[in-house]
């Protein structure tokens, strides 16, 4: 297994970051605070955003893997069961369970140290079940080890 990447300082978006989001997405972001990640290339490949968009709409996916590729692969993941794996494992090995309700708790924390986002005590089916890999990775690469 491949060292993960070390994460990167979080940055304030320039120009060009929401040119290549843009690119990545097809789409202008809505509700970026920051960019929480970058690919070695430099580009973002993980951004911030706010718990709520700036119409109002509760946005509880507080980091947002930008990078096309690393989202194809995680689908591709998706596609082939690894959730339901993933579930499955939580339910059997109490370390990974208790690793991942820590994580939980870290995603929450971070978001509510944004805006609390009353109604939305979870992000990506945590804390008892793996409902969406790309929130997971991308919690990770913003957060880094631990």
């Amino acid at each position: 297994m491949e060292t993960p990447p070390p994460p990167t300082p979080r940055t304030e978006p320039t120009d060009a970051d929401v040119e290549a989001f843009k690119q990545q997405l097809g789409r202008p972001p809505r509700g970026l605070r920051a960019i929480a990640h970058r690919c070695p290339c430099g580009q973002p490949d993980v951004v911030e955003t706010a718990p709520r968009l700036p119409d109002g709409t509760p946005f509880p996916t507080t980091y947002y893997l930008t990078c096309p590729r690393a989202a194809s692969a995680i689908g591709t993941l998706e596609a082939n069961g690894v959730m339901k794996e993933m579930t499955d494992r939580l339910a059997t090995d109490p370390e990974l369970a208790a690793a991942y309700r820590a994580a939980h708790e870290d995603y929450i924390a971070r978001r509510d140290a944004i805006e609390v986002l009353a109604g939305f005590p979870s992000a990506g089916g945590m804390p008892d079940r793996v409902k969406c890999l790309h929130v997971l990775v991308a919690h990770s690469l913003a957060a880094g080890p631990g």
